[in-house]
């Protein structure tokens, strides 16, 4: 048996007021290259909604409402050979305009229509358009 663990992770899916979704691209691993959800590790001993604002504060500069659980993603080895675990949250910008404050993990961000979306995606950007029956063209 492995002595490897699955390590946990948070992110939140930011909607605008016309349905557009915020993404952001990876420069790192897992799933360099790919566009998804912005958040990050949970440190121990703190919440995962916690994480969630942190990190997208920390990541983009902006502050957001966590509105409620949308799934929960699942990334087994996607080029590092890790396993992570992440809540997605929905979310909204409650202050801030987005910026990239991190440039050595992110190459970019935008808002994406759900008919319209960046290639490739993050697992859990698909895992959050499963969850709430978005079709993807995008893969």
């Amino acid at each position: 048996m492995s002595a490897q663990k699955p390590e946990a992770g948070c992110g939140a899916a930011i909607r605008d007021d016309t349905g557009r979704l915020l993404l952001i691209q990876r420069l790192r691993e897992p799933e360099a290259g790919a566009w998804g959800l912005p958040g990050g590790k949970i440190d121990f001993g703190e919440p995962a909604m916690v994480t969630a604002r942190r990190e997208i504060a920390e990541e983009l500069g902006i502050e957001i409402e966590i509105l409620g659980l949308a799934c929960i993603a699942e990334t087994i080895d996607q080029g590092d050979g890790r396993h992570w675990i992440a809540p997605v949250y929905e979310a909204r910008i409650t202050s801030g305009e987005p910026e990239i404050l991190e440039p050595e993990k992110h190459g970019g961000w935008g808002w994406f229509d759900p008919g319209a979306l960046p290639s490739p995606l993050t697992t859990a950007a698909l895992s959050y358009l499963s969850a709430i029956g978005t079709e993807c063209s995008a893969q």
